[in-house]
């Protein structure tokens, strides 16, 4: 599926040389083509070339397409590209977290951050992933309708409760999803409209009702905060962790460091995770001989038991499928850095201040390094006769210095949960084309009904 909706140039400048974008307006540049819709516009830029000139309202902008670029802007951050100011809606929700924070508050954070999400400790929460999965399996029935984009929050969400706050209870997670839900959609609308372009001090809806669920967000992770301060046991879920982590001059984070870097785990391993597998069930469910493969696969490797991380390293088909639903459904969609003084790509150089852009969704989707860009074929990640996919032709978590700490997480996570459920039950999805929407991150665009069918 493609939502490229514009024509693009006969003959595209491939290689290292800018080129012109689509004409804009005065004031606005391309904003409005953009914020139409955003993954059609990327598209066209790449149809132009591999690097394309265009404007943001007033912003010299410069979108890339070229994995070489590509990789250069993202192990380039901190150097000679920075971090670009994000809008009201973003900083309220993430405040100066690790997504945020630049230069040398950024290395401090995450120095702190990190230990708590490294291999080791994602192993520890692997047990906590599939037996809240096997918690949903039991639930399930033959025949049972489900909103598997309801089903696959709230799974994601209690994980991410449990993992990362150590806590069980219904109103944690059920107050940050909604405030979670209202953020999301706000933080897209902001970004794509005109309010992308507003001062901050000018009120709209959208900025007050932004307020108003960070504040719930900031109410709940407080009063989970003060309850692992005030625990005389060591706890061995990340925020515990996060609390007694302390930086090289013996400092440890403070109470608005320790909110910030929390909210920006919660998105990491709900927001993301909820979204790959909804799309992963769509695809499976659009493609019989993919499902089929994946079913062989977890037959032969679990049988009849449930999985493990020990288990993870041999699904490998199964990580193929999330690794091919990440190309295809990118959670994270765009990446963005402003030029620092000095700034090249691709041995041109980048006027400071220019904003330099690339969308997963678009290098993702270019036939040049992904044959039948458009088909669901898992079989191109196989280590032995997949496609040659150059690097950073795929950064569904970015890459460089700021690649996504949580990646590791991510991967497991998906994985663990797409094998206890999918070994025992097949998700007819109804149909019916489901597109995707461009917001803090990729999400269907209704909800996706499905009839569960036990295998």
């Amino acid at each position: 599926m493609s939502t490229q909706t514009g024509p693009a140039l006969d003959t595209p400048s491939r290689g290292h040389a800018f080129v012109a974008g689509p004409k804009g307006l005065p004031l606005l540049g391309n904003l409005p083509q953009f914020g139409k819709n955003p993954l059609a516009f990327f598209e066209l830029l790449r149809g132009r070339g591999d690097m394309v000139r265009w404007r943001f309202g007033r912003n010299r902008c410069v979108f890339i397409s070229d994995p070489d670029c590509i990789g250069e802007l993202l192990t380039e951050t901190e150097r000679t590209f920075d971090q670009p100011a994000l809008g009201v809606a973003f900083r309220a929700v993430l405040g100066n977290g690790l997504i945020v924070a630049r230069g040398r508050d950024w290395r401090r954070k995450r120095s702190l951050v990190q230990p708590s999400v490294r291999p080791k400790q994602v192993k520890s929460y692997a047990a906590t992933m599939a037996s809240s999965a096997v918690e949903l399996a039991d639930a399930w029935s033959d025949g049972q309708r489900v909103d598997i984009k309801r089903e696959m929050a709230a799974l994601t969400q209690k994980i991410a409760v449990r993992t990362i706050f150590g806590v069980d209870t219904p109103a944690d997670s059920e107050a940050m999803g909604r405030a979670m839900d209202v953020a999301q959609l706000e933080i897209g609308k902001e970004f794509a409209g005109i309010g992308a372009l507003l001062p901050d001090w000018v009120p709209t809806p959208g900025r007050a009702r932004i307020k108003k669920a960070a504040a719930v967000i900031d109410s709940e992770v407080g009063r989970v905060v003060a309850r692992h301060r005030d625990g005389e046991t060591e706890r061995p879920d990340l925020l515990s962790r996060l609390l007694t982590a302390v930086d090289e001059s013996g400092e440890r984070l403070s109470d608005e460091e320790i909110r910030d870097e929390t909210v920006t785990l919660y998105i990491g391993g709900h927001e993301t995770t909820s979204s790959t597998l909804v799309w992963a069930w769509y695809l499976l469910s659009r493609n019989p001989r993919v499902r089929a493969a994946l079913t062989e696969e977890l037959d032969r490797v679990l049988g009849d038991r449930e999985p493990g991380f020990e288990d993870y390293t041999q699904l490998t088909y199964t990580q193929a499928v999330v690794k091919e639903t990440l190309r295809l459904y990118p959670t994270i969609w765009l990446i963005t850095g402003v030029a620092k003084e000095g700034a090249r790509l691709g041995g041109q150089p980048i006027e400071e201040g220019t904003r330099v852009w690339s969308s997963q969704w678009s290098t993702h989707r270019d036939a040049r390094w992904f044959p039948e860009p458009e088909e669901f074929r898992p079989e191109r990640w196989d280590p032995e006769d997949g496609d040659e996919i150059p690097e950073y032709a795929w950064f569904p978590f970015g890459g460089g210095p700021r690649v996504c700490l949580g990646n590791r997480f991510a991967m497991v996570e998906s994985v663990l949960i797409l094998a206890v459920l999918a070994r025992r039950f097949e998700l007819d999805v109804e149909p019916g084309v489901i597109e995707p929407v461009p917001s803090l991150t990729l999400q269907p665009d209704r909800d996706v009904l499905a009839t569960v069918r036990a295998r």
